[in-house]
């Protein structure tokens, strides 16, 4: 059952309102505490991506696309934040600095898909412990259109504890975005958890520097 959409864009705004002007533009972070939640379990190790129907503005997702020939190119076009081809990707095996700072730099990794086996090699050490794997790509595939679809997506992890906490906008995106972006989250992790929405015991928002505000789910 969805959580009312007037109740999280109430939230919203008093979080908005309660935060203090930085000098930067403060994200706005969702705070998930579940409930009845076997850590052993499958349902104890959530790991999901979720597509938001608004791209976070101002912090929009950076994406690295490691391919060759005419998926480079089309990537290079599509404006991807970064386009790695066969070559320079071969002479990055061994540099455990510039990996790391690749690994740090970049949210997601579209692949090329005949090339998976050449990064897990040489990025697989970096990106696994950062939960970054790499996603393949078909050769033919719509790049364009991928790039789109992942400057919108958010990885939703839960660690050692049952806590989720992801970030679903910033403080100059319009309420109703970041409100529709939490439902997105809340709806993805319902249809996730064994007895839905009866295993969130409390859901909060906060801007980077605020206290947090507490939605009633």
């Amino acid at each position: 059952m969805p959580v009312n959409q007037k109740v999280i864009l109430n939230a919203v705004r008093e979080v908005k309102e309660k935060s203090k002007k930085r000098n930067f533009t403060q994200s706005v972070e969702l705070i998930i505490n579940l409930k009845d939640i076997d850590m052993k379990s499958p349902e104890g190790r959530i790991r999901q991506q979720i597509e938001l129907p608004h791209q976070i503005s101002e912090k929009p997702n950076k994406i690295c696309v490691i391919a060759s020939g005419e998926l480079a190119l089309k990537a290079k076009r599509a404006k991807a934040d970064r386009v790695i081809e066969r070559g320079e990707l071969e002479g990055l095996a061994g540099k455990k600095k510039e990996l790391r700072r690749l690994g740090n730099e970049y949210d997601f990794f579209l692949v090329e898909a005949p090339l998976m086996p050449t990064v897990g090699k040489i990025l697989g050490p970096v990106l696994g412990p950062r939960g970054k794997m790499p996603i393949p790509v078909p050769p033919t595939a719509d790049i364009a259109a991928m790039l789109k679809k992942y400057r919108k997506m958010i990885m939703v992890r839960m660690r050692n504890q049952p806590v989720i906490q992801c970030r679903v906008g910033t403080e100059k995106m319009p309420d109703e975005e970041i409100a529709a972006n939490i439902q997105a989250v809340l709806n993805a992790l319902e249809g996730k958890l064994k007895r839905g929405i009866k295993n969130i015991k409390s859901t909060y928002i906060k801007t980077s520097m605020s206290a947090p505000v507490k939605i009633q789910v």
